[in-house]
């Protein structure tokens, strides 16, 4: 059995990891450029970070298994990042209020020279929000190192009535096809 590497700086994945058994002997954030290609769509940028980043990881340990993932939120074709501070998660959240978007997770698993992927899409709506909500809201700073600005596992939840998708996906992974994708590559559950 070779080590399994969680190439992820997200607490929140290493939480959901544990949630189905699965214990990472190391966890290694992977160092790369996360700027979006020209034109790059949503779902193809999800995908080429994940597997980016399990790459990079493996570099560095290319015996060992890795689990990287991506979790990139779309209003239509537009990526959105990480906000860099509270006025960029304030655009955020003005722009995705009153409508729905898309959360893509992306994960690869690297073993050797093999490598699996895979993509969920889920919908997210956000009702309308207030000047104060969001005021509110930027205050918890709940937004920082959150794609889009917001987090649907904390306060932002008051915000969302409605989803369509894997909760786990939209948090940070997706849990059933993480299980199915480490199964194949041998990993096995903590007992």
């Amino acid at each position: 059995m070779t080590d399994f590497i969680l190439a992820s700086q997200s607490p929140r994945r290493r939480d959901l990891l544990a949630q189905i058994g699965y214990v990472p002997s190391q966890v290694v954030p992977a160092d790369i450029d996360e700027t979006p290609q020209a034109k790059e769509l949503p779902r193809p940028y999800a995908i080429r970070m994940a597997v980016e980043k399990a790459e990079a990881v493996a570099a560095l340990y290319p015996n060992a298994t890795l689990l990287a993932g991506d979790t990139v939120v779309a209003a239509g074709r537009r990526i959105l990042g990480k906000a860099e501070d509270a006025a960029a998660a304030e655009k955020m959240l003005r722009l995705l209020a009153g409508r729905r978007h898309r959360v893509i997770s992306a994960i690869a698993v690297k073993q050797g020279e093999k490598l699996w992927q895979r993509c969920v899409v889920s919908i997210v709506k956000i009702r309308p929000l207030s000047d104060a909500e969001v005021a509110d809201y930027l205050k918890t700073a709940e937004w920082q190192g959150k794609a889009g600005g917001y987090a649907l596992q904390g306060r932002a939840a008051a915000f969302i009535p409605w989803v369509q998708g894997s909760y786990s996906s939209i948090v940070g992974l997706p849990l059933a096809e993480t299980h199915n994708v480490l199964r194949a590559a041998g990993v096995s559950q903590a007992t």
